[in-house]
C-alpha cells in the first residue's frame, strides 16, 4: 500500500507517531489540527513513558512495545540532521525509573501482589528497603511500608517528543495543516474520501482519528460515533529546585485511580523533576466535560497528597499550575485499527494519560495493521466494534456525494 493517501486527524504526540510511521512506510501524509501541534493534550501532559502503572494485559504489551521503540526512533531522528539532533535532544529523554510506595499495610499487601503479577508478565521491579530508598530519594517520606524500584520507567518532554516525530515525518514528505477543524466527512458508495474542513475540503484514501480527548466529537461528526470522553487532570509546578528529585515516585494509590472508572475525583500523589529544575505535582482524575476550569480545591487535594511523601514540600513555592484532557475509554483501553462500519476511518485513541507512552507503539501497530504487516503485538484487544467504544447514539451520516 505504498502511496497509500492517509489524512491523519490530530497533530498531538499519537498523531506525530502515527505519521511519522506512515510517512516513513512511503505513505502520502497529510496531518490536520485544528490548533497547532502539540498545542493541547500533549502539551499539558508530564512526558511519563511507564510500565510500572500497567498490569498484565494488552495495554501493557502496547507499553513494552512503545518502551522499547521511544529509544530507538529518536537515535534515528537525531541521526539524520543536526536540526534533527537538536530535536532529538529537546526532547529530553530520560530513563530514570520510578519509584512506587506504599503507605500502608494494606497498600504493601496489594503493590506486592500487583508486582508479583506483572513480574510474570515480564516487567521487573526491585524491593528497596530504607537504606536504599533514602540513598535513591533523599528527601521522601520514610513512613512508608513498601517501596518498589522500576528502571524500565522513563521521561521525556512531551511537546518536544511530538515535535521530533513531526519533522521526521515532514522530512519524509509528510505535510502538516494547522488551524485546519474537521467539519464532516464525505462518503462515496459508503466509503468516507474526504473531509471537509474550516480550510476546504481534504481528500485522501485513509483517515485516522488521532484527536484524543476530541475523538468522540470527531467520530460523531464523521458519522461513527465511539464513546471517547475527555477526563480532566490538573497538576501543580513548583518553583526551580536544587536536585531533589530523582525517579518519577508515586503512591500506590495511583494504579487504582487509573483504572478507576468514577465521575467523581479522584486523586494519588506523583511527584518527578524537569531538567529545568521544577517538580511536577499530580495527580487527579475527574470527568467534567471539556470544563477547563482550574479548582482550588483539586489542587489543594493534589497538594496534600504530594506532601505526604515529600514533607519538604511545604517549604516549596508554587509557581503555576495547569490542566489538560485524557481521552478516557470507559474499558480503559485504546482504540486502534479500522472502523469497520465507515470504511476508510481509523482510530487511534483513547489512551486517557498514557497516550506519551503509548505513542511509539500506536504508531508502529497502526502502520502494521494499515499496510498488512504482521503485528509486532496482538490487537484484537483494541478493536473498534466492541462494547465500551459503540455505546453511543448515532447521529445523522455524513455527507453523501456519489
Amino acid at each position: 500500500m505504498n502511496g497509500t493517501r492517509v489524512g491523519i486527524l490530530g497533530a498531538g504526540i499519537v498523531g506525530a507517531a502515527c505519521a511519522r510511521e506512515l510517512a516513513r512506510a512511503g505513505c502520502e501524509v497529510t496531518v490536520l489540527d485544528r490548533g497547532g501541534a502539540a498545542g493541547a493534550t500533549t502539551s499539558h501532559g508530564e512526558g511519563n513513558i511507564l510500565l510500572s502503572d500497567k498490569g498484565p494485559g494488552p495495554e501493557l504489551e502496547l507499553a513494552r512495545l512503545s518502551r522499547r521503540l521511544w529509544p530507538e526512533l529518536l537515535t534515528a531522528i537525531g541521526a539524520r540532521s543536526d536540526d534533527a539532533a537538536q530535536a532529538v535532544r529537546a526532547v529530553e529523554w530520560e530513563p530514570k525509573g520510578g519509584i512506587v510506595l506504599a503507605t500502608t499495610d494494606v497498600g504493601a499487601d496489594g503493590l506486592r501482589r500487583f508486582a508479583a503479577d506483572q513480574l510474570a508478565a515480564g516487567v521487573r521491579s526491585e524491593t528497596l528497603d530504607s537504606k536504599a530508598l533514602a540513598a535513591a530519594e533523599p528527601f521522601v517520606t520514610r513512613d512508608h511500608t513498601l517501596a518498589l524500584h522500576y528502571p524500565a520507567d522513563a521521561q521525556v518532554q512531551p511537546a518536544a517528543a511530538a515535535t521530533a516525530l513531526l519533522l521526521d515525518a515532514r522530512a519524509a514528505g509528510a505535510r502538516l495543516r494547522t488551524g485546519c477543524e474537521v467539519l464532516a466527512g464525505v462518503t462515496r458508495g459508503g466509503r468516507l474520501t474526504a473531509v471537509r474542513t474550516s480550510l476546504g475540503p481534504v481528500e485522501a484514501d485513509v483517515f485516522v482519528n488521532a484527536a484524543g480527548p476530541w475523538a468522540g466529537e470527531l467520530a460523531a461528526r464523521l458519522g461513527a460515533p465511539i464513546d471517547v470522553r475527555p477526563r480532566r487532570g490538573d497538576v501543580l509546578v513548583t518553583t526551580p529546585l536544587p536536585p531533589t528529585v530523582f525517579h518519577k515516585v508515586y503512591d500506590a494509590d495511583y494504579v487504582s485511580a487509573v483504572g478507576s472508572s468514577e465521575r467523581e475525583l479522584q486523586t494519588s500523589a506523583v511527584v518527578e523533576s524537569t531538567r529545568a529544575g521544577s517538580l511536577l505535582l499530580g495527580s487527579s482524575r475527574r470527568r467534567v466535560g471539556f470544563d477547563d476550569r482550574l479548582r482550588p480545591e483539586v489542587l489543594s487535594a493534589i497538594a496534600a497528597k504530594a506532601l505526604r511523601l515529600f514533607p519538604m514540600l511545604a517549604q516549596v513555592p508554587v509557581m503555576r499550575a495547569y490542566g489538560g484532557f485524557r481521552p478516557y475509554v470507559p474499558d480503559h483501553l485504546p482504540v486502534i485499527g479500522p472502523d469497520p462500519r465507515l470504511p476508510g476511518l481509523w482510530h487511534a485513541g483513547g489512551h486517557e494519560g498514557a497516550g506519551i507512552g503509548l505513542a511509539a507503539g500506536t504508531g508502529r501497530l497502526l502502520r502494521n495493521l494499515l499496510l498488512q504487516e504482521p503485528p509486532e503485538i496482538d490487537a484484537t484487544a483494541f478493536r473498534v466494534n466492541r462494547p465500551a467504544l459503540l455505546g453511543v447514539d448515532a447521529p445523522p451520516r455524513s455527507e453523501e456525494t456519489v
